[in-house]
């Protein structure tokens, strides 16, 4: 299928329902929150169960493009704007593996303020008045454009008074619909030491374990084409963006969709992958997107920058009574 946009040129969203299923068997495992669990809630569709919420598939998206091997993007999207930080001359992080993207503290926090300082210089303008949001994504654009589908919130004060924010353009998230509960157990066997004594990890350990089942299990994606041309960057960037976010969906989905060591999905349906919205856009095979991706990020190559940054600070553990503090002030701010 070739990667042809036109019919997308006066829709605002693109918007899919993959239907997927486990790998093998019937059961999955969906993501666990504190003090929570799975996530439940009453739907038309009987009782549904989140598998995996927006914020864990954003990241999910990202790593399409990471190359973990060699901590960097992989070939298919080179060139792109991103931030590497390192430490004593080795990677420690990137931009595309932070979960505040520009607003990691690795970044904003650490002895050397060269790269807040010049952030600061670029987003001086926005420091009163109304946020001049052309200048942020240019700002965004040239140093992280992931930050531009993924969102950021810049909370540091020194920049524009930490009013500096983008919302998610690419989301994604996975609902299970008719879930059931699958009650199961076992037991860690210590053959040496049966009736040892567990806290120190001796002993037999029985435990329970709850999987589920459901009728139907689907990802639900928005590419939200308003707001990519709200940016004002022009067609270029707007067509990077919305290639790159169409490539991340089709690589998630024809690679690796095992969330969790018991969560291990796959399409329901080899077939033809239509949008929702709008009706009859198919999505483009990875062959033809990875062709028409490395020639927009050529296109743009002139407005992105790929930035390194030293963080050579001593990595020290917070202290439960700093991260309270924290805590309680963030309560209450307004």
């Amino acid at each position: 299928m070739s990667a042809d946009l036109t019919s997308l040129q006066s829709e605002s969203r693109v918007l899919f329902a993959i239907k997927l299923i486990p790998m093998q068997g019937q059961r999955f495992q969906p993501t666990g929150f504190p003090s929570l669990g799975a996530a439940f809630y009453r739907t038309p569709n009987g009782q549904s169960v989140l598998v995996e919420s927006a914020q864990s598939m954003a990241n999910r998206l990202e790593a399409t493009i990471w190359n973990a091997a060699t901590n960097e993007p992989n070939t298919d999207v080179r060139g792109i704007s991103h931030v590497v930080v390192k430490r004593k001359g080795h990677f420690l992080t990137d931009t595309m593996l932070e979960s505040h993207r520009l607003n990691s503290p690795y970044l904003l926090e650490g002895s050397n303020k060269g790269f807040v300082e010049k952030l600061k210089g670029e987003l001086g303008a926005l420091s009163e008045g109304p946020i001049d949001r052309k200048l942020l994504a240019q700002v965004l654009l040239k140093y992280d454009v992931g930050s531009l589908l993924h969102g950021v919130f810049l909370a540091k004060k020194e920049l524009a008074g930490g009013r500096l924010r983008v919302a998610r353009a690419l989301t994604a998230f996975v609902e299970a619909d008719g879930a059931e509960t699958v009650a199961s157990g076992g037991v860690k066997n210590d053959h040496v030491n049966p009736s040892g004594l567990t806290k120190l990890g001796y002993g037999n350990v029985p435990f329970a374990r709850d999987e589920y089942t459901a009728k139907t299990i689907t990802l639900y994606v928005n590419l939200d084409l308003a707001q990519i041309r709200g940016y004002g960057l022009g067609a270029p960037a707007e067509r990077l963006l919305t290639l790159l976010g169409l490539y991340k969906v089709r690589a998630l989905i024809d690679g690796d969709m095992r969330f969790r060591t018991a969560c291990d999905l796959r399409r329901e349906s080899e077939g033809a992958v239509l949008a929702t919205r709008p009706r009859g856009f198919e999505l483009p095979d990875l062959a033809d997107l990875r062709t028409q991706l490395r020639l927009a990020i050529d296109a743009c190559k002139g407005a992105m920058t790929e930035t390194e940054v030293a963080f050579d600070d001593d990595l020290k553990k917070g202290r439960d009574e700093d991260n309270e503090a924290e805590e309680g002030e963030a309560a209450e701010a307004p």
